[in-house]
């Protein structure tokens, strides 16, 4: 297990219509814990399909290792599979089963091989990732998107790879299954590399890859050591680079002077050979050594210009381009003792049984409140969003809400106009306003330029998130409520920190969906609600 890893030499991969991906990238992972981090977009996840061998480089190689496990971001299963299918176990316990009733076949032997053990270590593996007692025989379409992911990745486990790449693995998983997925890496001993967005996971990883501008650089140490390594050189970077502006403005004052003292002493040699009546061939040779004198000074002077320029474009390079959203909301205020949802004995009804436990939930929203709603997949945390947003009635149970806009953010970010422009869309949601005003209100939200012009259908998730983010927060009238639903599913890490300081401008009240406890803590969470088993529960924060 210690000798596994990866290696890439000189790889180059574009897609189809030629656009670059990578080129000439090169870098070894060992064994050991490592997690890849880059904004999206940057070629995470074609990377790992280059390493697993789905894709093919233009140029370059990859060599693995050992055995090689790869779970996708999308795993290509059908509805139709049963567990022990997914598991890739069902031919080998069928010839058990053949062999337990009298069957010697020698096909079934071989179809065994050494796997005798393999529904104890099946069972062992599923256990560990919560899914127990989960029967084998059970089709996928029963299954739930974070069982699912689980079950893939049980699938990988049991056939012991020495390297293992993961894609995002805790999307779709609740607090508790993300917990055992974090044990359940622990303990592997191979090469794991991961793709994820999740800064708890990457913060149990012992080393951090960074894909940025086509190279990759290994940090040593877990995520938090990565981001004080980043801060420490973007603040070299920064020095940089006011060192070099005034080592430009320094080179470009002396180009200047030189130039105006070659002007002055040329202008005098004029006068005194003038006034010295030398004759005309003599003076013009001394004329002409005088302007070849001031025109090497002033190439000299040009030259070093040229240098210090490069060395502060080589130094701006340096400085990661990571803008926050920086805002000032008033119009989102709420008193602090202002109650804007108030619900009591809320029930809803699916297929004929009831979601809530006993009488229904209660809940009650008052001021500025920023509530943190948890508790596992499927317990009704998005029905219980879409109550208090009014877009879903409740069978039982009565609702006030104060005036003033709920604005909701699901998890599929679909609340604008696709075909529209950011800018079209922005003045939509805020008519009475501008263009100036949004337009600048707009450059805050990190839209400047062309970008404004671009139809939303083509905006990154991070992007589309901000341009969601400036109608609803700058809309009029500006939202007292904000609703969000696992807002950083599929986001960067850079967008992720945009969302959390957009977030620290709102001055309303918000509930959001989240397992991501680093974000709930940076948006400043502070009260918590567990809804779990059909019942919502007043609850603290877990501890780090």
């Amino acid at each position: 297990m210690s000798d596994a890893r990866v290696v890439c030499s000189q790889l180059s991969f574009s897609w189809p219509d030629d656009t670059p991906v990578f080129r000439d990238l090169s870098f070894t992972v060992e064994s050991g814990r490592t997690g890849l981090v880059a904004p999206n977009g940057s070629g995470k996840s074609t990377l790992l399909r280059l390493i697993a061998g789905e894709l093919r480089p233009a140029a370059g190689s990859l060599t693995v290792s050992g055995t090689l496990g790869h779970l996708p971001q999308s795993l290509p299963l059908t509805a139709g599979l049963t567990v022990a299918e997914v598991l890739g176990v069902a031919a080998v316990i069928r010839a058990l089963d053949a062999v337990e009733s009298g069957d010697v076949s020698e096909e079934h032997f071989t179809t065994i091989g050494d796997d005798w053990d393999i529904e104890e270590r099946t069972r062992a593996q599923l256990d560990r990732l919560g899914l127990t007692g989960l029967a084998l025989d059970r089709s996928l379409g029963t299954l739930s998107g974070g069982q699912v992911v689980s079950l893939g990745l049980a699938a990988q486990l049991l056939g012991r790879p020495d390297v293992l790449l993961l894609d995002e693995p805790t999307n779709n998983l609740d607090r508790d299954a993300r917990h055992r997925l974090y044990d359940v890496l622990d303990d592997f001993t191979g090469c794991l590399l991961v793709v994820s967005h999740d800064r708890a996971l990457l913060d149990r990883m012992q080393r951090i890859a960074e894909l940025d501008r086509g190279e990759l650089r290994l940090y040593g140490g877990d995520f938090t050591a990565y981001e004080e390594a980043v801060r420490a050189e973007r603040e070299v970077a920064e020095k940089n680079v006011r060192t070099a502006e005034q080592e430009l403005k320094r080179e470009k004052r002396e180009l200047q002077q030189a130039r105006e003292r070659a002007e002055r002493r040329a202008s005098n040699a004029a006068r005194n050979l003038k006034s010295a009546g030398l004759p005309r061939i003599f003076a013009g040779n001394m004329k002409r050594g005088a302007q070849e004198s001031a025109g090497r000074a002033g190439q000299l002077h040009a030259a070093r210009v040229s240098a210090a320029r490069s060395r502060l474009d080589e130094a701006g390079r340096a400085v990661r381009d990571e803008q926050r959203i920086s805002l000032d909301l008033p119009d989102t205020d709420v008193p602090a003792g202002r109650t804007v949802f108030q619900g009591e004995h809320l029930q809803v009804r699916h297929g004929g049984r009831t979601l809530f436990a006993g009488d229904g939930v209660d809940l009650t929203i008052r001021g500025p409140e920023r509530i943190a709603l948890t508790g596992p997949n499927g317990a009704g945390k998005s029905t219980l969003l879409r109550l208090i947003n009014g877009t879903l009635e409740a069978e039982t149970g009565r609702i006030r809400r104060a005036d003033g806009r709920v604005a909701h953010l699901s998890q599929r970010l679909d609340l604008l106009d696709l075909d529209r422009t950011v800018a079209e869309n922005f003045a939509a949601y805020a008519p009475h306003r501008t263009e100036a005003e949004r337009m600048n209100l707009l450059a805050r939200f990190l839209f400047r330029g062309a970008r404004v012009h671009l139809p939303t259908a083509v905006l990154s998730g991070g992007e589309r998130l901000r341009a969601t983010l400036a109608c609803v927060l700058c809309a009029e009238p500006a939202p007292q409520l904000l609703l969000l639903d696992e807002p950083t599913n599929n986001l960067d890490l850079v967008s992720t920190g945009q969302l959390e300081s957009a977030l620290a401008s709102y001055r309303g009240a918000f509930v959001v969906v989240s397992h991501d406890e680093r974000f709930l803590r940076e948006i400043g969470a502070s009260r918590r609600l567990l809804l779990d088993r059909g019942a919502l529960l007043e609850t603290t924060a877990p501890e780090v």
